[in-house]
């Protein structure tokens, strides 16, 4: 089996006759996401993406992405939210954080537009210099700050080194269909575009161009990411029942967690590429369920590491929180530890054992360690470390999220707040229109 939740780590934490009292509202919820009839319906263009794509772009997607990687060393991904998490996910969790200093065929991978770091920015700059660039911009309307200004300086950049002509081949926009002003900059200056599908909302893109086309490019199989996805929407869409589908068994314990009032769901993984995955459903929890006064808190560790941290928290601090572990059962990368004569550390008891196998048991002694101490565990067990598994557990994490904000009672495709710190950080940079605004927040900040 691709995936599999384990829940002998929650059970204790956990009544039957709980379970069996929210079924009733997980059919409900199910139901509706599916029929799209409840709050967010036009946003759920992700539901069927797997299978129901435009077959012509992504045919495009693979030609743009082989001739990217034939023509530069370093390709920046520039997008915020979104437009970014979901393809560095992707790329970091099937290629490593560090895959970038290991030999390859395929460009550098990079990202911008996430940040405002001039600092952040310079390192990129300086990366760039003496090498050939490619870059795609991903924005629906081409006017948030952050990706907007990092598409002006490498703009700037390739335009300097290539000349306008130059640049255009090189310059690669993912934007609206029809209508935004990056959309009628990218036709107008003859850049290839692909389409941020208006039924999709950011967090839920990545297995759309928004996503793709840098995964492509790093050298991932996409047909076999978007595989594990289909497979993943035949499984969960069929059925609401608890006892026959790990996902919506998900949705019922994390559910069954929040009234029990915990406040946070930490995502733990051993391996350190899953680190920008684990950004990613961050992302996905956060900006769906965090409403309305509602909602866990998603948080995430990497472990071992964290153990040496946040450890002592989990062990002992408030008991306010619930674990969800994501294991790969078959780890594609082996390295026994060395015999060492002088047995210096008193660790030749280990000499010749597999690292991932010392990893598995400290997974196991941690979760023991952590449910004795009263937090709850939820184990995902994710068959291997490749695209057809990471779609599926993608859309796993997808579904469960849609289902999981209506069990809550809000719109889980919605983001109202989001619009929040943009209002004043464009007030107080004087944008136009934002006067009385402006002299309001600089009295509040006197």
């Amino acid at each position: 089996m691709t995936l599999k939740l384990n829940d002998k780590y929650i059970k204790p934490f956990v009544e039957d006759s709980e379970l069996e009292q929210l079924q009733s509202e997980i059919n409900a919820a199910h139901a509706s996401l599916l029929a799209k009839n409840g709050e967010g319906k036009d946003f759920l263009g992700w539901i069927t993406l797997p299978d129901d794509y435009d077959k012509e772009e992504f045919a495009r997607i693979k030609k743009a992405a082989s001739k990217i990687q034939k023509s530069c060393d370093v390709f920046i991904a520039i997008g915020i939210g979104g437009s970014y998490l979901g393809s560095r996910a992707v790329i970091e969790f099937l290629k490593s954080p560090m895959y970038n200093n290991i030999k390859k065929d395929t460009p550098d991978v990079y990202f911008s537009g996430c940040n405002i770091s001039a600092q952040a920015m310079n390192e990129l700059l300086a990366i760039c210099e003496g090498k050939d660039v490619c870059i795609n911009v991903i924005s629906k309307s081409g006017t948030t700050t952050e990706p907007a200004i990092a598409f002006r300086v490498f703009r700037e950049l390739l335009e300097k080194k290539y000349g306008k002509e130059g640049a255009k081949e090189r310059i690669f926009v993912t934007t609206d269909k029809a209508k935004g002003t990056l959309k009628k900059f990218a036709d107008e200056t003859g850049y290839e575009t692909f389409v941020v599908p208006d039924n999709v909302g950011g967090r839920f893109s990545v297995l759309t161009a928004v996503g793709l086309l840098p995964i492509a490019v790093a050298g991932i199989d996409i047909d076999m990411l978007m595989k594990g996805a289909s497979d993943a929407a035949k499984a969960y869409t069929a059925t609401a029942d608890i006892t026959k589908n790990d996902c919506m068994k998900y949705v019922a314990l994390r559910n069954i967690m929040y009234r029990h009032n915990k406040a946070m769901e930490i995502l733990v993984s051993y391996e350190p590429y899953a680190t920008m995955f684990n950004e990613w459903w961050k992302q996905l929890y956060g900006e769906s369920e965090g409403k309305d006064g509602k909602g866990l808190f998603p948080a995430s560790v990497i472990f071992s590491t964290d153990l040496h941290s946040l450890g002592q928290f989990i062990q002992e601090g408030s008991r306010s929180m619930f674990e969800t572990i994501v294991s790969v059962v078959d780890e594609n990368e082996k390295l026994a530890v060395p015999y060492d004569e002088a047995n210096i550390d008193t660790l030749n008891f280990l000499a010749g054992v597999d690292m991932n196998d010392i990893n598995k048991m400290a997974m196991k002694g941690t979760i023991l360690a952590h449910v004795d101490g009263g937090a709850p565990n939820i184990l995902i067990e994710l068959a291997k470390r490749d695209e057809y598994s990471l779609g599926h557990l993608i859309y796993f994490f997808e579904f469960a999220c849609g289902v999981s904000g209506y069990v809550l009672g809000i719109n889980p495709f919605n983001q109202p707040g989001v619009e929040a710190y943009k209002k004043n950080m464009f007030a107080l940079l004087g944008k136009p229109g934002y006067e009385a605004q402006k002299k309001e927040l600089e009295e509040r900040l006197k």
